[in-house]
């Protein structure tokens, strides 16, 4: 008991003070706007938050980030302790889609509106959801590695897959619109396997790399499923001496894509705007706290960048993707 009180009062003074990415405190209780994140490690999650504490602060509320750290049990004692101090309302990255219904359920008890920023629930009361359309994007990605391999006549090769969990909804949306992006791209070759992220690092990607090269001498493409791992990818591919013979694609995008596009290191990335989805996620909190009509579901285009074309998308990436962080 004694041990969950101070707990308690640790966590309410951490949230009382500057956020985990030097947010201004919360002005007042009932003021603050709260962003639960998986991992603040990761550049798309510090992006959106960017974008939740754009709208908050346009408003004149405080705005305070807390990292989960991929941990569901963080997760929840976040939305505890975040319940507890009396905050206006949570927007909320769940860890995955099945985690999201425990910090639903607290917060409905208490009256605070939920705003769900990517990923998704399984069941749930919450204001609105914010998503890119993972689906599309994945599918557009896979059709521009289809076209890369069928260009270098490897479309027979095996292309192997690097996922975020695929317990999040979003996670099977870009698998599945991956796959059919390859079929409907004319790719003919077998899958080399699919290995699911756990602490979305790039060392870990970096052994998972290693080892569907190993088995797989034939593969001639990679997908990744989001930003910063590539990079782990791309350095086991750099130390086995493969550059020349395999082709990379991802999702999302970090400022080193930028080159490695203009490189063809990378062929294509499926980019999220997670600044315009943290905009939007927290513009349609404020909505509903001011009593107005928020849609159920808000879908964000995903940007096929390659590249052929990265050099006319890059005005648009800067501000959307990158929070405006790259010069």
């Amino acid at each position: 008991m004694k041990r969950r009180t101070f707990l308690q009062l640790a966590a309410g003074a951490a949230l009382a003070g500057t956020g985990s990415l030097g947010f201004q405190p919360a002005r007042a209780a009932g003021k603050d706007i709260v962003y639960l994140t998986p991992g603040l490690d990761l550049p798309f999650w510090r992006y959106l938050a960017k974008g939740v504490e754009s709208a908050a602060k346009a408003k004149g509320y405080g705005f305070q980030a807390l990292d989960s750290h991929n941990s569901p049990q963080t997760q929840l004692q976040n939305a505890q302790d975040s319940i507890a101090k009396g905050v206006a309302g949570i927007v909320i990255s769940p860890t995955d889609s099945s985690t999201a219904p425990s910090v639903l359920a607290l917060a409905a008890k208490a009256g605070i509106p939920v705003v769900i920023g990517d990923i998704g629930t399984n069941s749930g009361d919450y204001a609105s959801f914010i998503i890119s359309n993972n689906y599309d994007g994945a599918k557009g990605v896979g059709e521009a590695l289809a076209a890369a391999l069928k260009a270098k006549g490897w479309e027979g090769g095996s292309v192997g897959l690097i996922t975020i969990s695929q317990a999040r909804k979003n996670g099977q949306a870009r698998t599945k619109g991956f796959r059919d992006g390859l079929a409907a791209g004319g790719w003919t070759g077998k899958e080399a396997g699919l290995q699911q992220m756990q602490s979305y690092t790039t060392d870990e990607t970096f052994k998972f790399t290693q080892d569907m090269l190993t088995a797989n001498p034939d593969m001639r493409g990679l997908f990744i499923q989001t930003d910063q791992p590539a990079l782990g990818a791309l350095r086991a591919i750099k130390a086995a001496r493969r550059g020349s013979d395999l082709l990379v694609a991802a999702f999302d995008g970090i400022p080193e894509f930028v080159d490695l596009l203009k490189s063809k290191q990378i062929v294509a990335s499926g980019m999220q705007q997670p600044y315009l989805m943290g905009q939007k996620s927290g513009e349609a909190l404020l909505a509903k706290l001011a009593g107005g009509t928020v849609e159920k579901e808000v879908s964000v285009p995903i940007l096929v960048v390659t590249s052929e074309n990265i050099d006319k998308e890059l005005p648009i990436v800067k501000e959307t993707v990158f929070a405006n962080e790259m010069k």
